[in-house]
């Protein structure tokens, strides 16, 4: 079964057979977070640093490094009792989409905001694949916790 995770959206399951999925990473990061333990896993689509007002954060948490974060880590305690202690936590996506045009660097603007966010909240990545200028499609397999990518050339 697979849960597909779209942009700024956030899932969680313990279920064996399922495998969350998001596609097509360009300047967007998906973080995962994997208990080992629990065999639950969780990823989050984020699009962009921060929100432009508490009402867009209120509306679509997942969508925001700044929130986004937090989301994923408390889906995962409320709903498996996962302590950010037993998590392994992978990084994902953040390309240059537009190569030499992207004026606003939103791929590494995102980056540095989860990383930012990660190290605030004394998490360690324990996988990371970002930057660059391919889009990338990201696969957790929730009954082990690995992280499979396909990557292909960003089209512009």
């Amino acid at each position: 079964m697979e849960i597909i995770v779209g942009i700024g959206e956030c899932a969680v399951s313990n279920q064996a057979e399922a495998k969350l999925k998001t596609f097509a990473l360009a300047s967007c990061v998906a973080v995962t977070a994997y208990s080992k333990i629990r065999k639950a896993a969780g990823m989050v689509h984020i699009a962009l640093p921060s929100p432009p007002s508490e009402e867009a954060a209120r509306q679509r948490p997942a969508y925001y490094a700044s929130t986004g974060l937090a989301l994923l880590l408390d889906k995962m305690h409320r709903e498996f009792g996962c302590l950010r202690t037993e998590l392994q936590i992978g990084v994902f996506g953040g390309a240059d989409s537009a190569r030499d045009r992207d004026y606003f660097s939103i791929g590494k603007k995102n980056i540095a905001a989860v990383m930012s966010q990660l190290s605030a909240m004394s998490l360690t990545v324990n996988s990371i694949e970002v930057g660059g200028d391919v889009s990338r499609t990201v696969e957790m397999d929730v009954a082990t916790g690995k992280v499979t990518i396909t990557t292909q050339p960003i089209l512009i």
